[in-house]
């Protein structure tokens, strides 16, 4: 079985990904497992660019096949904010702050619209590098709801589910989200160069 070191601090995320591939010999290990504890200067202008810093610098330094997506929420009425900046949208970062500061920016906004980015990208020791970029639209509600998934899945609303993310279950997240669209993607590739 093949190690995958995933370039993340995220549970919730490493969660995810184990889900997706269980069904694949991979075993999926995240930095902390592997003793990496590094900040990787995410300063690309889109998620494939950060996407991709991530999995070679990290690759680098582990000498493993390495991991790493970039995503993040882009919202139509604020011109695609919070974009590349989604995890550190507020002053502190932190979940809750993001959401409020999302919900106040969109005070007596009527368009809605926004969708999800996942760029993910696998970085080969040989200097291999796959990627694949997923979507998921839906709407930003105007309170959060919801106690399921991370970051602003609480306030990312789903017509079609008449549910937040953050309301549905697992099972339906991993089956619709952009990072399931991504790692659909990525699986399809990594099974083609088995």
């Amino acid at each position: 079985m093949k190690t995958i070191v995933v370039a993340t601090k995220n549970k919730g995320k490493l969660k995810e990904i184990k889900e997706i591939f269980k069904d694949m010999p991979y075993n999926f290990v995240s930095m902390e497992e592997m003793g990496i504890d590094v900040e990787i200067d995410e300063d690309a202008d889109t998620f494939l660019g950060n996407a991709t810093k991530k999995a070679t610098e990290i690759m680098k330094l582990c000498g493993e096949i390495t991991m790493a997506d970039d995503s993040g929420l882009c919202v139509d009425a604020l011109n695609g904010a919070p974009g590349v900046y989604s995890a550190r949208y507020s002053n502190t970062g932190n979940d809750l702050d993001n959401n409020l500061l999302l919900l106040k920016n969109m005070e007596g906004v009527e368009n809605r619209a926004a969708h999800f980015t996942c760029a993910m990208v696998v970085a080969f020791p040989d200097g291999k590098i796959i990627s694949h970029e997923g979507e998921f639209h839906g709407t930003i509600d105007f309170e959060m709801k919801g106690t399921g998934g991370f970051g602003y899945d609480c306030l990312f609303y789903l017509p079609e589910y008449n549910k937040t993310s953050a309301q549905i279950t697992a099972e339906e997240k991993n089956s619709i989200s952009h990072r399931a669209m991504a790692l659909k993607g990525i699986k399809e590739k990594l099974e083609g160069i088995k």
